[in-house]
């Protein structure tokens, strides 16, 4: 479901971007393909810096989808970043996606917070992120940094998934990929 990102996949990724319904939600945007694979190794060399991690969403035959991105670590905590092309929304590809890269970030990568910062426009992102059940909205409990993200303006909603909110919700669903590490949370 999820892949190390790979200039392979730009050509498919820029496809998808570039819809209009997808377009404006996306971080890293590119206005043509050759800025997109500029873009794509950007992100290929930060993660291998250790600023970002960054994955290709999969369908059921391995064909690119869309990424998934953990952007601005700092101190065991960073802000997700997710797009899906047009084609695949409402597919039921979000919600597993999410759940492959938090156990990776979680389990493997010692992220202890994962931040969302979603505009408030973006109607479709808020209710998945708050279909999740280990999704906290955290306007007021981290309001510094919600003020900060909206210093210019009233933008965007502060959401945030703890590494034990979310071992809780695994433990709680009975989904075998936490027994290895139940010890570490």
């Amino acid at each position: 479901m999820l892949k190390k990102r790979d200039l392979h996949d730009s050509q498919a990724l820029y496809e998808l971007m570039t819809h209009p319904d997808v377009f404006p939600f996306v971080r890293q945007k590119a206005d043509s393909y050759e800025e997109f694979l500029f873009i794509t190794k950007q992100t290929i060399e930060a993660e291998e810096c250790g600023e970002l991690v960054s994955r290709t969403i999969l369908d059921e035959w391995g064909n690119p989808i869309g990424t998934i991105n953990l952007f601005d670590i700092e101190d065991g905590a960073g802000f997700l970043g997710t797009w899906l092309g047009k084609p695949y929304h409402g597919k039921g590809y979000n919600a597993p996606a999410k759940e492959a890269f938090f156990h990776e970030l979680f389990y493997e990568t010692g992220i202890e917070t994962v931040f969302m910062r979603i505009r408030k426009e973006n109607i479709r992102s808020i209710k998945a992120a708050e279909k999740l059940p280990y999704v906290v909205k955290s306007n007021e409990t981290r309001l510094a940094l919600y003020e900060r993200l909206n210093a210019s303006g009233d933008v965007y909603d502060l959401y945030e998934i703890p590494k034990d909110l979310y071992t809780f919700h695994l433990l709680r669903s009975g989904t075998d990929q936490t027994d290895s590490h139940l010890l570490e949370a």
